[in-house]
């Protein structure tokens, strides 16, 4: 049979948070075009953004039971066992009844029992990982791999096989492209003649940017200035009170790139997701990394862009102090906001997607 006659299949498993979920978005929606005949399966958890937003892009998605083991002893944790087990079974019937050609972890908690099952019904594993430091997931699954996509030279050192690594970047989804303005404000019921000022705290959201936002709104809106504002998931409904005409609060983006359209300056943490769209788009950034990460690595990523003069920095802790200033120094100076579109442009690796989507397709059976 040929190559162009043959279906392939593929898994993804991956979720949980848009950093973990939309890599692998990007390199399904790659795939697909690649090889339209492909059949994608998405694996999952029902309660996080994967849920949400697979069926809405028409990818098949199945659940599974398992849940991340928190750092502090809670009563959730005693369940954690069980929930393993479950999942186990579950993956695996996932996949004698799906039979994967490849397996592709994101690194996300609920990629560990689904790779595994993948992998004993006999499909090759490929990881993605999008940080500088690596997960738990993908180091222990490092031995199954065939290959591993990491974004950041830093997190080479954390694997123990160099020869199954290597850096094509991270992958940004298809929909990640300019649209019109018009439309953007439009969307939005923002006004264009207006600087806009957008802050992104992630599917689940940023409590400590959320509660430096209210704090300062007053004195942001007496710039002049409107803003865009995402809460989060975990904090919409304290903050929803605030939206009007020149303060538009909103859950969740479900589309990215409208949001990009309107911004002439963006809030944002420091993930390898968020990075890499920002940079491909060449957008004006103030990053606050999250500190509640593994080894700093969204400050150390941030910290990269911000000595080449490519994006302005605030630490966390300093958000609420520090925020009105920053601010106020940047979202008029359009010399100083060009001079960091045009730098962050140059750790853009737009083709990211493409290419990787090219490597997985080598592994499915009579690959080219």
């Amino acid at each position: 049979m040929g190559k162009d006659q043959l279906t392939y299949r593929f898994l993804f498993a991956g979720g949980g948070t848009g950093g973990h979920l939309y890599p692998a978005i990007a390199v399904a929606q790659k795939i697909l075009e690649l090889q339209p005949n492909a059949k994608i399966l998405f694996v999952g958890t029902k309660k996080k953004i994967e849920a949400r937003v697979l069926p809405k892009l028409g990818f098949e998605f199945k659940s599974i039971w398992v849940s991340g083991f928190s750092r502090k002893m809670t009563l959730k944790n005693l369940l954690f066992p069980l929930k393993l087990i479950i999942s186990v079974l579950q993956s695996l019937l996932i996949s004698i009844k799906f039979k994967p050609h490849v397996a592709i972890g994101t690194g996300a908690y609920v990629s560990g029992p689904a790779i595994w099952g993948a992998s004993v019904m006999g499909a090759r594993v490929v990881l993605l990982e999008q940080n500088s430091y690596p997960g738990f997931t993908n180091r222990l699954l490092e031995k199954k791999a065939e290959r591993i996509f990491v974004s950041f030279e830093e997190s080479k050192k954390y694997f123990r096989d160099p020869s199954k690594l290597v850096n094509y970047g991270n992958p940004i989804r298809v929909d990640i492209q300019s649209q019109s303005q018009e439309k953007a404000f439009k969307y939005f019921e923002l006004d264009p003649s207006k600087k806009t000022l957008v802050i992104i705290g992630g599917s689940l959201g940023a409590g400590s940017i959320n509660k430096a936002i209210e704090k300062n709104l007053e004195q942001l809106k007496e710039l002049g200035i409107q803003i865009l504002w995402q809460t989060g998931d975990n904090y919409f409904e304290n903050y929803q009170k605030y939206d009007d005409k020149v303060v538009r609060v909103k859950k969740y983006f479900d589309n990215i790139s409208l949001t990009y359209e309107v911004a002439n300056l963006l809030i944002v943490r420091a993930g390898a997701t968020t990075i890499a769209e920002v940079a491909a788009l060449g957008l004006p950034v103030i990053f606050v990394p999250s500190p509640n990460v593994a080894e700093d690595h969204q400050y150390k990523n941030a910290k990269v862009l911000y000595d080449s003069n490519a994006a302005d920095l605030i630490k966390d802790k300093e958000i609420s102090d520090a925020v009105v200033e920053v601010v106020k120094r940047l979202i008029f100076n359009t010399e100083k906001l060009n001079e960091y579109s045009d730098n962050i442009k140059k750790f853009a690796k737009p083709d990211a997607a493409n290419v990787i989507a090219n490597e997985i397709i080598k592994l499915a059976p009579n690959g080219a």
